[in-house]
C-alpha cells in the first residue's frame, strides 16, 4: 500500500526526532569555557600608557654574565642593560607576573604567573619567548622559585587552613612538570616560610620562617625582637638548621655565587637594613639601611622584601628601594669589618608601561531610605489592661491597639524629642497613663523620660535625670510614684563612662530622691509590695555560668538570693508575687514564687516548686499582663510594624 503523504511526512520528522533525543541522552553535555585571565568576559577594558622612571616593590635578578637585569613592574616583565637605559618588555597582559629569576646558563627566566588559573611557576627564554607553565596547582599557590640547576627548581607552595593568611612550604619541581618534591615541612599554618636562596652547588636552600613565638599568627609582633629567622636546607644531610636571626629578625637571604657570603635584610628600629654575614666568621655587616619598610608584621605570602641579587663576580649588590633599581658596591670583607662604607648608585631605567584597565565594578547603594518597613522589632510590651502594645522598631517608638490596630508612632515630629534620638525601653505605669523609656543621642547623649497623659488629647513629657547618662530598662513601682532603673558602664560603642558608679538606681517620678541600690544587676523590677528589687545576674544564656534572681530592699541593703541556676535567664517575677517567668535554652518555663528564706535551685526539672513549660520559643522581652493571669513573650518576626 502506498503511504499517504502525511505518513510520509510524519516519519521524515520523526527519524530525525529520536536522534535528537538520543544525542541528548549519550553526548556529554557541552563544557562551559575555561576561564581565562587574559580574556575576563563582559569586562571592557582600554589600553593605557605612560612612562615612568620609578617603580614600586620591583623584584629582579642579575643574568650570569652581568650584562642583564630582570625586573617587574605593575604585574609585568622587563628587562635592562645592567648600566641602566630603556626598559624592554618581554611579559605583559592582563595577568599578573612577578619575580623573575634568570636561570643559571642565563637562557631561561623563571617567574609567577596567575594566567593558567591562580598562581604558579611559569618559565620562558630571555626575550619573553616559548612561555611554559611549569607547575599546575589549582588551589595551593606558589611564588618565589629560583634554579637548582638548569633543570631542577624550587618555589614556595603556600598552604591555609582555618584562618585565610597561612604558611608555606618549599618544594622542587622539574621544569618538565611533575607534582613536585616536598623539601621542608611547615610547623603550623599560620607561620610562614619562604623567600628561598639556593647555593650554586644546589647543595643548601636558604629561606626565612617565621620564629616568633606563640605558635600563631599574630597582629601586634615586635620586629625588634626578632619576627623572621634565616634558615636552610641542607640537600645531601636532610636537615634544617638557622642561620642568623636575633633582634630585627632576618628575612630575604640572598646567597653569594661563591657561597661565603649571605646577603639579607634585618629591621633596625624604624629602619629597614640590608645586612652581609660572612659564612665562615659568621660576623654580620650592615652596608645599606635606605630600604623600604619590609613586611615582617604583615602577611609575608610573597615574602617579606622584593627579590633582589648579586652581581656574577660578589662584589655589588643590585636591589630596588625607594623607587628606584640601586647597585651597591661592596668593599672586601676586611674593609667592611675595618669599618669601609659602600658606594651606592642608581642605575638609570625608562620603562614605558602599556597596559589594560578596566573600571571598577561599582554597584549604587543607597546610603538609606527615608521610609521603609521594620520588619523586626524590640522592647514589646502591653499596657495593664491588655488593650495597647509598645514596642521600639528602628530606633522609634511606636503604639499599636490591640488586636489588630495600626502601628503609628508614639512621638511623631513636633513631639519634642530630636529625629536622630534613638528610643528604647518603655515601661508602663500601673495605671498604664505613664510610660517611662529612654533614648539616646551621640551629641546629648542618654535621657530617662516619662511620658504621662494628662488629659485626653493632652500629654507631657519629662526628664526623670538632669545630668546625661547611659540609661537602662527603666520600671514602675506598683503605686506608680518611683521608677528603678540601670545606670550602664561607657563602652567600646557609646563612647567612655557617663558615671564613675555604674549600677542599679532608685528616683522618684518627680524626678527627686535619686539613690543607689546595688552595683551588679540586670532589668531591676519592683516586688509586688514595692519594697524590694529584684534584678538578674549573669546575664543571657551565653553569660556567666551561675545565674540568679536576687533582692534588695529600697536603701540597696538585705541582699537576698531567691533562685540561682545556669542556664536560666529572664527571671521576671509576676505583679501579684505569686508567679515566676523564666527562660531555660530557648523555652519558656513558669514555676510558683515561693517566700522561702533560702534559695532555691531552679532549672526545667525542678522538683522543688510546681514548673511547667508555656512556649517552645522563649523569644525575648518576656514580661506579664497586668492581671497576672498572662505571660508575654516576642520573638523578632511575630509583629510586624507599619511604615
Amino acid at each position: 500500500m502506498t503511504p499517504s503523504y502525511f505518513s510520509f511526512k510524519s516519519k521524515t520528522h520523526f527519524i530525525p526526532l529520536v536522534f535528537t533525543l538520543l544525542g541528548a541522552i549519550l553526548l556529554p553535555a557541552q563544557e562551559k569555557p575555561k576561564w581565562d585571565v587574559s580574556k575576563p568576559a563582559g569586562q571592557a577594558y582600554k589600553d593605557v600608557e605612560f612612562s615612568t622612571v620609578e617603580g614600586t616593590w620591583m623584584s629582579l635578578d642579575v643574568s650570569p654574565n652581568g650584562s642583564t637585569l630582570v625586573f617587574d613592574m605593575l604585574g609585568d616583565i622587563y628587562t635592562l642593560p645592567v648600566a641602566g637605559g630603556t626598559a624592554t618588555c618581554i611579559r605583559s597582559g592582563i595577568a599578573w607576573e612577578v619575580q623573575p629569576r634568570f636561570s643559571p646558563d642565563g637562557k631561561k627566566i623563571l617567574f609567577t604567573s596567575d594566567a593558567g588559573g591562580g598562581d604558579n611557576i611559569w618559565m620562558m627564554s630571555v626575550d619573553g619567548a616559548n612561555a611554559k607553565q611549569i607547575t599546575k596547582e589549582s588551589f595551593r599557590l606558589l611564588n618565589n622559585a629560583v634554579w637548582l640547576d638548569n633543570q631542577y627548581i624550587v618555589a614556595r607552595k603556600h598552604f591555609t587552613n582555618t584562618r585565610s593568611l597561612g604558611a608555606g612550604e618549599l618544594w622542587m619541581y622539574h621544569t618538565a612538570g611533575g607534582e613536585g618534591v616536598q623539601l621542608t615541612k611547615r610547623k603550623n599554618d599560620q607561620q610562614d616560610v619562604n623567600e628561598p636562596s639556593a647555593s650554586r652547588d644546589g647543595r643548601y636552600i636558604y629561606f626565612s620562617e617565621d620564629m616568633y613565638g606563640g605558635g600563631a599568627f599574630q597582629y601586634n609582633k615586635n620586629p625588634n625582637t626578632q619576627i623572621f629567622a634565616i634558615r636552610r636546607y641542607d640537600r645531601q644531610e636532610d636537615k634544617v638548621e638557622t642561620v642568623t636571626g636575633g633582634s630585627g629578625g632576618a628575612c630575604r637571604p640572598q646567597i653569594s655565587g661563591d657561597g661565603k657570603q649571605l646577603a639579607f635584610v634585618r629591621r633596625d628600629y624604624t629602619k629597614t637594613v640590608l645586612c652581609i654575614r660572612n659564612l665562615e666568621t659568621g660576623l654580620e655587616y650592615p652596608v645599606y639601611d635606605a630600604l623600604d619598610k619590609d613586611q615582617q608584621e604583615a602577611w609575608t605570602t610573597f615574602g617579606c622584601y622584593p627579590g633582589f641579587a648579586w652581581m656574577p663576580d660578589g662584589k655589588a649588590i643590585v636591589i630596588w628601594a625607594g623607587g628606584k633599581i640601586r647597585k651597591i658596591a661592596l668593599p672586601e670583607m676586611a674593609s667592611l669589618a675595618a669599618g669601609s662604607k659602600p658606594v651606592v648608585t642608581d642605575i638609570p631605567f625608562t620603562c614605558t608601561v602599556k597596559t589594560k584597565v578596566a573600571e571598577t565594578l561599582r554597584f549604587e547603594n543607597k546610603a538609606f531610605d527615608p521610609t521603609f518597613t521594620a520588619h523586626a522589632i524590640r522592647n514589646a510590651i502591653t499596657s495593664p489592661d491588655g488593650k495597647t502594645l509598645l514596642f521600639n522598631a528602628a530606633g522609634r517608638l511606636y503604639k499599636k491597639m490591640l488586636p489588630d490596630g495600626k502601628a503609628n508612632l508614639l512621638f511623631p515630629t513636633g513631639s519634642g524629642l530630636r529625629e536622630d534620638d534613638v528610643q528604647a525601653e518603655p515601661a508602663f505605669s500601673p495605671d498604664g497613663r505613664s510610660i517611662a523609656f529612654v533614648i539616646w543621642n551621640d551629641e546629648k547623649k542618654g535621657d530617662l523620660l516619662i511620658w504621662q497623659q494628662t488629659g485626653k488629647d493632652a500629654a507631657a513629657l519629662r526628664s526623670l535625670i538632669t545630668a546625661p547618662g547611659i540609661y537602662r530598662t527603666p520600671s514602675f513601682s506598683p503605686d506608680g510614684k518611683q521608677v528603678v532603673f540601670r545606670m550602664q558602664n561607657g563602652d567600646d560603642e557609646i563612647g567612655p563612662a557617663m558615671t564613675d558608679k555604674p549600677g542599679i538606681y532608685v528616683v522618684d517620678t518627680d524626678g527627686k530622691n535619686l539613690r543607689f541600690i546595688a552595683e551588679g544587676g540586670e532589668s531591676p523590677r519592683f516586688s509586688a509590695d514595692g519594697k524590694r528589687i529584684y534584678v538578674n545576674t549573669g546575664g543571657a544564656l551565653f553569660g556567666a555560668l551561675d545565674k540568679s534572681l536576687k533582692s534588695y530592699d529600697l536603701n540597696g541593703k538585705d541582699e537576698r538570693i531567691h533562685f540561682k541556676g545556669k542556664y536560666a535567664n529572664q527571671w521576671t517575677a509576676s505583679p501579684d508575687g505569686k508567679w515566676l517567668a523564666f527562660s531555660e535554652l530557648h523555652k519558656t518555663y513558669i514555676c510558683a514564687l515561693p517566700p522561702a528564706g533560702k534559695t532555691v535551685d531552679l532549672a526545667a526539672d525542678t522538683k522543688a516548686v510546681p514548673v511547667a513549660q508555656v512556649s517552645r520559643d522563649a523569644g525575648y522581652n518576656l514580661h506579664w499582663s497586668g492581671d497576672s493571669k498572662n505571660y508575654i513573650t516576642h520573638s523578632a518576626t511575630s509583629i510586624l510594624p507599619s511604615t
